[in-house]
């Protein structure tokens, strides 16, 4: 696994416009997140037309001078969730993120079974010990199938102690769900702007131009958007 440099931003909010919850995808949930689109579909953000901001999501993970974010709506039981993170994102941190080229955020869409949710709010419990990219890491690292237990609580306790966060602190906020209701809103924020699968990318530039890419696609498919957007 790559040694990821850990810059991390308070979570910062992007326009995204009310024309990206026009756009539908061409397959259907159970579709997307077992088979990946090989569709991007472009819009222009507006300034006086926008959502909300993703003030919900992860803290970033860049530079703050970064001229392009990237914005993933991801379920950690997801299997092409977990596709690209072995198989596509180290390059993309390699090559635009520890360059200073651009900064992530990741954002819940726990749809898939009953251990997404835990599962995602496990990583911002993580977060309130400053550990939010490591426990996201983490929880990939030892995905197993989705549906099959593994994310189940205990594991994501165990996972806590692999990285040595403090396991009285973490298990308090994992068991009294402190972060439930962000993890809801996230979800709903996702729905509202059509996305039925993931991993789903929005990629803005400074301009506030988004690109939407849709599935594992192949570190190509980034690479075109980004080198473009940056």
């Amino acid at each position: 696994m790559v040694n990821k440099k850990y810059i991390i931003l308070p979570a910062i909010g992007i326009a995204i416009v009310a024309a990206v919850a026009g756009i539908s995808l061409s397959t259907s949930g159970a579709q997307d997140r077992m088979a990946s689109s090989t569709e991007t579909q472009k819009t222009e953000t507006q300034s006086n037309s926008v959502l909300d901001m993703f003030s919900g999501g992860s803290p970033a993970l860049g530079s703050p001078d970064a001229p392009v974010t990237m914005v993933e709506f991801g379920d950690y039981q997801c299997m092409n969730c977990n596709r690209y993170f072995r198989n596509t994102e180290h390059m993309i941190l390699q090559n635009y993120v520890e360059t200073g080229k651009l900064k992530i955020i990741f954002v819940d869409f726990a749809f898939i079974g009953p251990d997404s949710f835990p599962a995602a709010q496990a990583a911002h419990c993580a977060n309130d010990q400053g550990k939010y990219w490591e426990y996201h890491d983490e929880i990939y690292s030892n995905w197993d199938g989705e549906n099959t237990g593994w994310a189940g609580i205990y594991n994501l306790k165990r996972f806590a102690s692999n990285i040595d966060l403090d396991q009285n602190s973490f298990n308090q906020c994992l068991d009294s769900e402190k972060y439930g209701k962000k993890v809801r809103a996230n979800t709903e924020l996702g729905r509202k702007i059509g996305i039925t699968g993931t991993p789903t990318f929005f990629i803005f530039d400074s301009e506030g131009e988004a690109t939407k890419i849709v599935g594992a696609q192949p570190y190509s498919s980034f690479e075109k958007v980004l080198d473009v957007k940056s």
